[in-house]
């Protein structure tokens, strides 16, 4: 179908030439065009600009369009990026919530088999056609909140036959869905109870057995290891990786949201793609990243939730490190997906600007998932996945209300959804 959105307030993010991340200062400067239009034909973005462009383009492009959107007094932005979600999962943990409310620690409650361990033993008894149902559901609801493309890991089955269970869902939801979905293994979640006088055994069985099965069906497109303080060491996820990367599976880590891991040098060193949650962050991590290929993501919900201490974006943008935000999403410590809270989180805990907190929920999310040829930016052939809010004041009035909802409209590859 083609059509034409005209009269918008402005459009967001609209760039002839679109830039893969955008770092530093950069990030508090919007790419805005006031009182435009868009095109799109056959899912794909065709043309943009001011409305004073269409005295010579009008004619021919409405012509053209099945149907005309008037934007009045509404913005038009790229959907949200969700680099970093598990919303594949059984059942839910609000148990552990209120065990959080009592005053233990994430760690206590995972020693107490709890955690990752718990979502590991619903997920071996549910059956991947509930597993998909279930999962549907939450993919849904946060496509109506904006999102439109969302990396989705496994690493709640522990075991090659739930892992595998956890990948073919997934790889479901691709067939099913309009969303632009990323697949990560993230075997190397936690170690199993069965396991736990063993880790060498469960690494090995990682290597030796779940990669190249993952690898061989082409279930994953990335590699994730939780390389943190009662988790996997730097040494354990080198290991690990390195057997990703000589199957084709580029890393994603865990890093640095329980302690000072080295998980960030060690994502660095093997050219992850990102480094994530990262709420551990000095100077010589800071350094380690500046000059590289990989983007730095916070997860505000998760440490919202857990009460953990704040990653230092502010330090990190200053610095000219780019910085992506997402979402977390999963049962045990952010059970949300709503990218929209994610933005007002990232102004009022990480005092980011609005604009920042754009950038680094489309453009610079979109580079630490690999989407970044399709989406993040209005660009012309990227597709026509896009946001259309509801009348509103300014930009700076989607962080600003928090809990409220200012989308109208949500289309994925030219198609209201």
């Amino acid at each position: 179908m083609n059509f034409l959105v005209i009269n918008i307030k402005e459009l967001i993010q609209a760039e002839p030439k679109a830039r893969l991340k955008v770092c530093g200062k950069q990030m508090s400067k919007l790419p805005i065009i006031k009182d435009a239009f868009l095109y799109v034909e056959g899912g794909r973005i065709m043309d943009f600009g001011p409305m004073e462009d269409m005295n010579t383009k009008g004619e021919r492009y409405f012509s053209m369009s099945t149907k005309i959107i008037d934007a009045t007094g509404k913005y038009v932005i790229p959907t949200w990026c969700d680099s970093h979600s598990h919303i594949v999962y059984a059942g839910s943990r609000e148990k552990e919530f209120v065990d959080k409310i009592k005053g233990l620690s994430y760690e206590d409650i995972a020693k107490r088999g709890g955690g990752i361990l718990n979502s590991a033993k619903l997920i071996q008894k549910t059956s991947e056609e509930e597993l998909f149902e279930q999962s549907m559901v939450r993919l849904n609801e946060v496509i109506k909140l904006g999102t439109g493309a969302i990396e989705i890991k496994s690493g709640y089955g522990l075991n090659t036959e739930s892992e595998l269970k956890m990948l073919r869902v997934i790889r479901k939801m691709k067939e099913e869905s309009s969303v632009k979905i990323k697949a990560t293994f993230l075997g190397a979640h936690a170690i199993p109870s069965e396991f736990k006088e063993d880790h060498e055994g469960y690494i090995d069985l990682l290597i030796n057995e779940m990669i190249p099965v993952v690898a061989g069906e082409e279930l994953a497109d990335f590699i994730d290891v939780f390389c943190d303080k009662g988790f996997f060491t730097p040494e354990q996820t080198e290991r690990i990786l390195m057997a990703g990367i000589k199957h084709g599976l580029r890393p994603k880590i865990h890093a640095n949201e329980l302690a000072l891991s080295g998980g960030i040098q060690v994502g660095v060193k093997y050219g992850a793609l990102s480094v994530d949650h990262i709420e551990y962050t000095g100077d010589e991590e800071i350094n380690c990243l500046l000059e590289t290929d990989t983007m730095p993501t916070i997860l505000p919900g998760a440490a919202f939730f857990l009460n953990m201490p704040l990653a230092p974006a502010r330090k990190m943008i200053d610095a000219g490190l780019p910085v992506a935000l997402a979402s977390d999403y999963n049962p045990g410590s952010s059970p949300s997906g709503n990218m929209n809270l994610i933005m007002s989180m990232g102004c009022i805990n990480y005092k980011m600007l609005p604009e920042e907190v754009i950038h680094a929920v489309t453009v610079n999310s979109a580079y630490a998932m690999g989407v970044s040829e399709q989406l993040g930016t209005i660009s012309i052939g990227k597709s026509a996945s896009f946001i259309i809010t509801k009348p509103i004041p300014s930009i700076e009035f989607i962080p600003y209300s928090f809990g409220n909802n200012v989308i109208e409209s949500v289309y994925l590859n030219g198609k209201l959804q």
